[in-house]
């Protein structure tokens, strides 16, 4: 497996085309399996992150990279990956998406059938729901052109990630591309979409994604990952004990969910390691409890509460307002802490040491795909197995990566500053950081 910063070209063999990059969830998943990678990413601050980790970019606008410079992505690519911005479909967010579900779903009808796309794009403006809810077509859009440009080839695997509200636009997506009709012109998969909680990967954070594989008809089935942990109880009754106290021992407490204080503790114990939680230690041990940074059951002000024996709520790119307390005292004296960004970070499974960079890093860390997640259900769509051991044990330190690479790929990604979004470098260009 070569190692970003190897001296090979960037773009020599890669494999997999991650959409809405971020700062490199699926990529990171891609490089601890073995596969080389490259990004197309919006956001200025989150391409920091990627050219200090030495991950290939395009910073661009997915869609208008589409339309005028499509023939730039390595033909090599044969993966479609991706998780379009869910903002307007999260339970967090407005919800404009999650009400124009039918509608979009009649859009994704209408592309495939071969309408032609400006009407499609002047209907869809009009509907004025939030902008980003026309995003979840992109995909379908980059494979119908893929299969329509002379020259290219079908893409053979697409993964793509979402929130759970978007599960019935897979779904028709699904349908859609087992069917081979209208502009998919006889192209067949063999596709299927799932809510997948990330506790059950061995993610310290309880987090539901809808996934959808599909892998071209002769490349073989498309088959579920494989859960390697239990679920976490999110209804569970206040005053009950943790439920880490009421597993049982043995080898079936060995498939329990992974809790924020497991998680955090060997990240520390890791060589040269960024993570330090001494603060929140107590006799020797790692305790304490967060407090969310959301209300729940429609209440504001009723914030939810983990204990440092459970998974950590979901990651969100506020992530930095939830406050952490090391006992009641200190809660009733309100002397809170935060987790740091490299802490937060873990607790979505990235690398302890990865070079975090740019502005908004807790929501570079709050938009990204959880890398474990990531390998689970890259590898069962790749290669049709789980990740090995060993890959898994590697995922944990993030490789060093040289200042000159990072130069590099900043040259590929925004060597051409015209190029990239409108206003994409309007702020004071940020001081480059390499991995330690």
């Amino acid at each position: 497996m070569s190692s970003p910063g190897t001296q090979v070209h960037p773009l020599d063999e890669v494999r997999i085309l991650d959409l809405f990059a971020g700062p490199g969830g699926l990529d990171v998943a891609a490089h601890f399996l073995g596969f080389k990678s490259i990004g197309i990413e919006w956001d200025q601050n989150a391409c920091e992150t990627r050219y200090a980790a030495g991950l290939p970019t395009f910073h661009a606008d997915v869609s208008v990279m589409r339309e005028t410079r499509f023939d730039e992505i390595p033909a090599s690519v044969e993966v479609l990956a991706g998780g379009p911005p869910c903002q307007s479909f999260s339970v967090a967010g407005r919800g404009s998406g999650r009400a124009a579900l039918n509608t979009v779903k009649e859009f994704i009808h209408r592309l495939v059938s071969g309408e032609d796309e400006s009407r499609i794009d002047k209907d869809l403006h009009a509907l004025g729901v939030d902008p980003r809810t026309a995003l979840v077509l992109e995909p379908l859009r980059w494979l119908l052109k893929a299969i329509e440009m002379e020259g290219r080839d079908p893409y053979r695997v697409i993964v793509l990630e979402q929130v759970p509200a978007v599960l019935p636009l897979w779904d028709v997506y699904a349908q859609l591309l087992r069917s081979g009709e209208g502009r998919l012109k006889g192209v067949k998969y063999e596709a299927d979409c799932w809510e997948l909680k990330t506790e059950q990967f061995g993610v310290p954070q309880t987090r539901t994604r809808a996934v959808l594989v599909a892998r071209l008809v002769g490349s073989g089935a498309v088959e579920r990952p494989e859960a390697t942990h239990l679920p976490f109880d999110v209804h569970r009754r206040r005053g009950n004990a943790a439920q880490a106290q009421m597993l049982p021992t043995g080898s079936a407490a060995e498939r329990r969910w992974l809790s924020m204080a497991e998680a955090l503790d060997a990240a520390s114990a890791l060589k040269g390691s960024s993570i330090d939680i001494s603060r929140l230690r107590t006799g020797g041990r790692t305790k304490f409890f967060v407090v969310s940074n959301y209300g729940s059951n429609g209440n504001p002000k009723n914030r939810g509460r983990r204990l440092s024996s459970e998974p950590a709520f979901t990651v969100t790119g506020k992530v930095s307002r939830n406050k952490v307390y090391r006992s009641e005292a200190d809660y009733e004296a309100e002397r809170s802490d935060r987790f740091s960004i490299a802490e937060s970070g873990v607790l979505q499974t990235f690398p302890h040491n990865f070079p975090w960079s740019g502005k908004d890093q807790a929501q570079q860390v709050g938009n990204a795909v959880p890398p474990r997640l990531g390998m689970h259900v890259l590898s069962r769509a790749l290669r049709g197995t789980a990740p090995s051991n060993n890959e898994l044990a590697r995922s944990t330190t993030w490789p060093t990566v040289p200042g000159t690479t990072a130069d590099e790929l900043r040259a590929i990604g925004c060597g051409d500053q015209s190029r990239c979004p409108q206003d994409g470098h309007k702020a004071t260009r940020t001081t480059r950081k390499s991995a330690p």
